[in-house]
């Protein structure tokens, strides 16, 4: 459980900005990983007032707002049109119905987490991350900034003609993965972009072929937990990213 001092619902992102400079301040998405925990929070900051919870096209890119549920990801056609069953595969198994309509697409994010489902599918794409203060930049550059005071807006996910597919492996269905992959392929491009995520480290994005996915995945680390060994890990990257290549092939996986 968590406390607040002071609740604020600003009008305008410059607002929730200048709020969170303080240490003390924490943004408000779903709150499902504030309830798991125990915080004294100064100034509780909720961006639900700031129209973030939109999904929509623009001049070439979809905008993915913050406030956006995973429940929302999952459902929304124009994701389903653009991208076929890419976001719907990337979300139905976390947790649960109830858990998706409450946590945001801003927060799995913003987490950078290990285990997350949402960034591993998202780095297979080309994406770029709306910040308050730094503006737009490069999704694998984000993935690899240290967390600041800066707070996540939406992210741009460019309508390239490019096709991916995202598959997991899962000990019970609505588990954290053991290992996530998803694999995409630009209209005329014969590499693959390759996301490996639950390594159980961040997610990593590499380009392969068929012909040098081994070699690829040999310089990627694994490593081991509860759930899995590195090396239980490492044989299911190749099973999984050669199921989404030959998936993306138009071949029966």
């Amino acid at each position: 459980m968590f406390t607040a001092e002071r609740y604020v619902r600003p009008a305008t992102l410059q607002e929730a900005l200048e709020l969170n400079r303080k240490r003390s301040s924490t943004i408000l998405g779903g709150g499902c990983w504030l309830r798991l925990g125990r915080k004294r929070i100064g100034t509780l900051i909720d961006l639900s007032g700031l129209g973030l919870d939109q999904i929509e096209e623009r001049d070439g890119w979809v905008r993915i707002g913050a406030m956006v549920s995973l429940r929302q990801l999952e459902t929304s056609a124009l994701l389903k049109e653009r991208f076929g069953s890419l976001f719907a595969d990337m979300t139905g198994h976390i947790v649960g119905v109830q858990f998706r309509e409450c946590a945001t697409f801003g927060g799995s994010v913003w987490g950078r987490f290990g285990f997350s489902d949402i960034l591993t599918g998202l780095l297979a794409l080309d994406c770029e991350v709306e910040l308050a203060e730094a503006g737009r930049i490069p999704l694998r550059d984000f993935a690899a900034r240290k967390a600041d005071r800066d707070i996540l807006a939406a992210v741009w996910v460019r309508l390239d003609g490019r096709k991916a597919v995202y598959h997991t492996v899962r000990n019970a269905g609505t588990d954290f993965p053991v290992l996530a992959c998803a694999v995409s392929r630009g209209e005329g491009e014969t590499a693959y972009r390759l996301s490996i995520g639950a390594r159980p480290m961040k997610a990593v994005s590499l380009e392969v072929t068929p012909d040098t996915l081994e070699t690829a995945l040999d310089a990627v680390s694994f490593g081991t937990n509860l759930r899995a060994g590195a090396a239980y890990r490492r044989h299911l990257a190749s099973v999984l990213a050669n199921r989404g290549i030959r998936e993306l092939e138009g071949e029966q996986a």
